[in-house]
């Protein structure tokens, strides 16, 4: 056994990542404070790599595999990761809720795009997150965008937190007309990691 699957699983970083975004949630605040407040708790869930289970870091060579790591039982938010092979990446696509991202490993490359009056599209910035480093994304502000492993040579893990039950929503990918085609996305996995066992 390799020893990343050996090393213990601190998984009350997580626990209490989704704790403290619930408690958030159930103040009233508007779209902005979230973003602010969710953005610093993602920056430290993520500066910290000793919690995410190995089964929702395994990368697959057909395509990026989404995890589910828990849904709100309102389904107000969902955290998910993504975890990226060597050139892998997604379609143009949007979210249509809000959205947190933070890089755990490797790195990732996001290009933006803008929408113009006749539904074309529009490159309209590119970055690249290396771990620690959380983008927000609101479709108030623009949310279509197309991400990928900026690692040539290996693996990169992503942590997504969206302001819904991501894998649920109707979505869309975007041809590079600007052509709009409805999706789901689902999940890769069928269980979620147990948060919740004190007893460990």
């Amino acid at each position: 056994m390799s020893a990343v699957l050996d090393r213990p699983v601190n998984t009350a970083r997580l626990r209490d990542f989704v704790r403290n975004l619930a408690a958030l949630l159930d103040e009233p605040s508007d779209e902005a404070v979230i973003l602010a407040r969710g953005s610093a708790l993602l920056a430290e869930l993520v500066g910290q790599d000793d919690w995410l289970p190995e089964a929702y870091a395994v990368p697959s060579a057909e395509r990026y595999q989404q995890y589910l790591l828990h849904c709100d039982s309102a389904e107000r938010f969902s955290v998910v990761s993504f975890v990226w092979g060597p050139g892998q990446g997604t379609p143009i696509h949007d979210h249509t809720v809000w959205g947190l991202v933070g890089v755990l490993r490797g790195a990732e490359r996001a290009e933006n795009f803008t929408r113009l009056d006749d539904g074309s599209l529009v490159e309209s910035t590119v970055g690249e997150l290396r771990p620690g480093d959380v983008e927000a994304l609101s479709p108030t502000a623009g949310d279509i965008h197309r991400v990928s492993n900026a690692l040539s040579d290996a693996s990169s893990i992503s942590i997504h937190v969206y302001g819904g039950n991501i894998g649920a929503v109707r979505r869309s990918t975007f041809a590079p007309d600007g052509t709009p085609k409805l999706f789901i996305s689902g999940y890769a996995n069928d269980a979620v990691p147990n948060l919740w066992d004190r007893s460990k």
